[in-house]
Formats: structure tokens, sequence, C-alpha cells
């Protein structure tokens, strides 16, 4: 009786040393799932800096965005944080600004594709010309579905530390940058609206 135990106690001994060495396995083959947390860390966005979007910046970090002032297309004046509690693509522009032209439609297929009550592509022209200049730019450019946001004063680029244009930031929920691209971009490519899908499923 007492060998029966032994070998009884001896064979759950050993499966429970294969289910803990099955389960250390499986973990580090990463066929386990990564926690919400893990894959909304700059090192889940990493995996989306690949193609169209390879000189996406992931900030790890994810510094708080500014709060910038600026005006909308009745001249009424308007912050960012209006629209805390979406994603936003935001995007600093100007009309002699060349790259802009090239991938201002791809903005607005963006925000037709994703544009809701969580997500909206913020276009803020930072064009010394003034709202009218501005607004021409977008007809020509055959922009339907994005607001007018004008900062005359240009100091949205040295409050975001972007010396340069076009740049753009993906922006979270709580007013935090996800990440930025400094260039033009195919922001309609699989791997941009990809990268916009993670941002809103978090």
């Amino acid at each position: 009786m007492n060998d029966q135990k032994r070998n009884r106690n001896s064979l759950i001994y050993v499966a429970l040393l294969a289910f803990i060495a099955g389960g250390i396995g499986i973990y580090l083959s990463g066929n386990v799932p990564r926690k919400a947390e893990e894959v909304n860390s700059g090192g889940g966005f990493k995996d989306f800096a690949k193609g169209h979007m390879a000189a996406f910046l992931v900030k790890a970090d994810r510094p708080q965005v500014p709060d910038l002032t600026f005006q909308d297309l009745t001249g009424s004046e308007a912050t960012l944080s209006k629209w805390r509690g979406r994603v936003v693509l935001l995007n600093l522009w100007a009309t002699w600004c060349a790259p802009c032209r090239k991938e201002m439609p791809t903005l607005n297929e963006v925000q037709k594709q994703l544009g809701s009550k969580d997500f909206e592509v913020v276009a803020l022209s930072v064009d010394r010309k003034g709202l009218e200049a501005s607004a021409a730019f977008l007809k020509e450019t055959g922009v339907d579905s994005l607001g007018l946001y004008i900062d005359e004063t240009s100091k949205s680029l040295e409050s975001l530390q972007a010396f340069g244009l076009p740049a753009t930031l993906l922006i979270d929920r709580k007013g935090r940058e996800i990440g930025r691209l400094l260039g033009p971009a195919e922001w309609d490519s699989a791997e941009a609206i990809a990268l916009m899908k993670a941002a809103l499923s978090e």
C-alpha cells in the first residue's frame, strides 16, 4: 500500500513538474498573449513602426503634450485639450510646405475612415499668411473632411519641439504623446491605419 502511495505521489510530482516546465516554455516562446499594459507600452507600439511608418518615433514614457492654443475656422480660440478623451493625429503644416501638400490628401482619407467621437485628425496650419491662405490650400488639395485650425504665431512648433514641417504626433486619450513622425508620410497606408487602430483599442 505504501509503495502504491509513493508511486502515485511520484506520478503527481512528475506531472506537476511537466506542467510548470511547459508553462515556462510557452511563455519564453512568446506564445502567451501579452497583457494589455505590455501591448500598450512603448514596446508594443514599436511593433507598428515599420513599412510606411518606419520613421515613426515611439515615446515609451508618453510625455504630456502641451495644451496648444490656436484658432478655428471662425477665428475663435481653441485649445488641444478640447479633444481630451479622444485619440488625435495632430499634423502641423503650412501652405509653402511642398511635402505637406503631398500628404494632406492621405490625412483627409484617414479622417474619412476613422473619424468618430473617438478619433480625429487635427490639421494645424502654422502658416503666417493667415486663415484665408490656409483655407485655399485645403481646397486646392481636395481636402473635404478636415477642420481648419491655424496658429499664425507658429509657437506650436516650438512648444512641440518640432522644428520642421510636416510634423505629426499621435496622441492618446489622456493627451499624451504616443509618438511622432517628422516629414511626410502616407497616413492612409495599411501600416498607419494599424498604428492608429492600436491607439484606439487602448
